[in-house]
């Protein structure tokens, strides 16, 4: 009896899962684990979100087949994932669609973690999103905010004052992707308005499609064996299919460059493709490869869905509040005047206009999670066993809507955000409280831009134009897509231009 005593107590110090809590989470069956449960009725990561709400928990363990996928919606807990354990975290699922979107992994965002992503991650940050490559960039931006606004102006004029927001986003946000990468706004001819042609119209329709089958629930990404086999989802059809049609009019263009740079007929870096192509190693020979290079155009062009859409509810959100809208432009006449455009110059003053941002990311978020996180190494999070392997989800509105940390939490209140001794307001946030940009070693290297291009948009369309809603309506529906985060319709709003006529 005291041998078996000891040997007991032995394995319990030696085996880790015994010592610590384990995670909540519905009953897995046997093999195919919680897939049955979550493929029924509503989209999976809702049906995520209705199960953890039901158990009251703020993480909770799915089994889907072999893979443990926890998805966490406490602050605490989320920051010691990608803070404290963020070496542990540091990787990705190899997931068919992000294999597909990123070149067979020879990107950054999507690529797990291995030489390739140290080496492709060093370049995002030293030199595709370093201070003195978005300086040198500013032009191209200022370009398409004046676009932006001329091209709305001519859509009030055409369309008797009724505009498309969302088109109106996407379309900006691409353009300055476009316009910092390829030196051009349009594939085509463009319109004569200033807006997208069919070509920019296709590429902007094929990134979001994408968008929404990486990492969407795909059961053979957890089932192995039907892997390439089965395509039971349909999810890789749709993802080669917009692949291909976005990469028609990229890869093109990457090509063309590559050969002016060994032709020698181009010999000026005017963009970031300039910068990718005239990368050098320590032997003087070209550092990316041709694919490498098309990799990361694409990982760079699937950046444009959460300042457009941070930007479409923000406004919807200001629309249905005109005492909101009214704060929001009366800073802008403050700081700006009517007599000039806002610039990105203006953006450290114009806290409100951030604060607007900051609450539309918190309650209306681009996704229901984060990138996934794979676990590289067994380990404990606040008092949990996590296996090697498990893939880590942080809901986003489950953070940014936690009613432990938000007073009203469903209710849009810009004021929220602003800090009693008048300090900045920044897009991000350190504590994840709104996952708006993400933490630690997987950190978005794009946090500048993307809230550059988020707050100047915002602030050009109010600024230039008074926004009420349609004719026939006395608000805007703001309603959540079934299977998506976006609003259920674009939003359309009437506009009346407020400034000179030279400014337009």
């Amino acid at each position: 009896m005291a041998l078996t005593k000891v040997f007991f107590l032995f394995k319990e110090r030696k085996d880790p899962k015994t010592r610590f809590c384990l995670l909540p989470g519905p009953k897995p069956w046997p093999i195919i684990g919680n897939i049955l449960m979550l493929i029924k009725g509503k989209p999976v990561f809702r049906q995520m979100h209705d199960t953890m709400l039901k158990m009251g928990v703020e993480i909770c363990c799915f089994r889907l087949a072999k893979t443990n996928v926890i998805v966490v919606s406490s602050p605490e807990i989320a920051c010691e994932f990608l803070r404290k354990h963020d070496k542990v975290f540091a990787s990705r699922p190899d997931f068919l669609s992000a294999e597909l979107m990123s070149g067979g992994f020879s990107a950054t965002a999507l690529t797990p973690l291995c030489d390739q992503w140290k080496k492709m991650r060093h370049i995002l940050v030293s030199r595709i999103f370093s201070p003195t490559s978005l300086q040198l960039m500013h032009d191209k931006r200022v370009e398409e905010s004046d676009n932006i606004v001329h091209y709305v102006g001519n859509v009030i004029k055409n369309n008797e004052g009724m505009v498309n927001v969302r088109l109106v986003a996407r379309h900006f946000c691409a353009n300055v992707i476009r316009k910092m990468v390829f030196n051009k706004r349009f594939f085509g001819k463009g319109t004569q308005s200033g807006g997208p042609g069919v070509e920019e119209e296709e590429h902007v329709d094929m990134i979001f499609t994408m968008q929404k089958y990486l990492y969407s629930f795909c059961i053979s990404d957890y089932i192995p064996f039907l892997r390439r086999r089965l395509d039971l989802d349909g999810h890789e059809k749709a993802t080669r299919h917009a692949l291909e049609n976005a990469k028609k009019y990229q890869d093109s263009e990457i090509d063309l460059r590559i050969k002016q740079w060994k032709d020698g007929t181009r010999n000026e870096k005017q963009d970031l493709l300039d910068i990718l192509i005239t990368l050098k190693d320590d032997k003087c020979n070209s550092l990316l490869t041709t694919e490498e290079i098309k990799s990361q155009v694409m990982d760079i062009m699937l950046a444009i869905d959460n300042p457009s859409n941070a930007v479409e509810w923000a406004l919807g959100e200001l629309i249905n509040h005109p005492e909101l809208l009214e704060i929001a432009t009366q800073e802008l006449d403050r700081v700006v005047g009517k007599k000039r455009l806002v610039q990105e110059s203006d953006i450290p003053n114009l806290n409100y206009i951030k604060a607007c941002l900051k609450e539309s990311l918190r309650l209306h978020p681009v996704a229901p999670f984060n990138l996934p996180h794979v676990s590289v190494s067994d380990t404990v999070v606040a008092g949990y066993f996590i296996p090697k392997g498990s893939h880590i989800l942080l809901s986003r509105p489950g953070l940014g809507q936690n009613p432990r940390i938000w007073d009203e939490p469903l209710r849009f209140k810009p004021e929220r955000h602003l800090k009693d001794d008048g300090s900045q307001v920044n897009l991000s946030d350190p504590n994840l409280h709104v996952f708006s940009f993400s933490i630690g070693r997987r950190h978005c290297a794009g946090i500048h831009l993307g809230s550059t291009m988020s707050v100047i948009l915002l602030a050009r369309l109010i600024q230039a134009f008074t926004w009420r809603p349609t004719s026939n309506t006395s608000c805007i529906e703001l309603i959540e897509g079934l299977d998506h985060m976006f609003i259920s319709k674009p939003l359309h709003s009437f506009a009346i231009p407020r400034l000179n006529k030279d400014l337009y």
